[in-house]
């Protein structure tokens, strides 16, 4: 049997989704190519969540320190990143409270949990389609993700941060399903 990585803690849930996503990374021959993410190239995928990731821990207090690396090396720069926040996640400060002037306060790991690791997670199909290949995410976490934000539909599209939702077949299977609910549409191919 396989483990889900809804089964995993904040960090190795983190350490797992990152290394996944860094697989995709690897696999990356043209950072301009078109994603599945309207008006943005492959590159800007993981710029965006390198970026986004740093100013949100940063407005909270923690300020990452890495030198990143800079230009098309966007491989390591993720390796980079991901150790730094995967440190924070092994690390004592992860029980503290972590608090975000938009997000609350929570638990720095439930915090990078809750908002950047399922970032990258949903951020992985579009890496990997844009790339042509598989996403091979795991579908039971995909189908907890879309069931938890289909609660905060309004929220989620009022934010400007997902397009509207694309219809699949109701059968559809979950990392389809979560695809199509964050505005992307799943027959998208580069």
């Amino acid at each position: 049997m396989t483990l889900s990585v809804c089964d995993l803690d904040p960090a190795d849930r983190h350490r797992s989704v990152s290394a996944h996503f860094a697989e995709h990374c690897a696999a990356v021959t043209d950072w301009h190519a078109p994603t599945p993410v309207a008006g943005w190239r492959t590159r800007d995928v993981v710029e965006h969540l390198i970026g986004w990731s740093r100013e949100f821990l940063s407005v909270g207090g923690l300020v990452l320190s890495a030198d990143l690396p800079r230009g098309d090396d966007l491989g390591k720069a993720w390796g980079v990143h991901c150790a730094e926040v995967q440190a924070l996640l092994d690390g004592p400060e992860s029980r503290a409270p972590f608090t975000h002037p938009y997000a609350g306060t929570h638990v720095l790991a439930e915090a990078i949990d809750r908002f950047y690791t399922a970032d990258v997670f949903m951020h992985t199909w579009d890496l990997a389609i844009s790339a042509g290949r598989a996403p091979q995410l795991d579908p039971q976490f995909a189908a907890t993700l879309v069931d938890g934000m289909s609660a905060m539909d309004d929220v989620l599209r009022s934010s400007g941060q997902y397009g509207p939702a694309v219809a699949v077949p109701t059968d559809a299977d979950p990392v389809t399903r979560l695809a199509a609910f964050i505005g992307r549409d799943p027959r998208w191919r580069p």
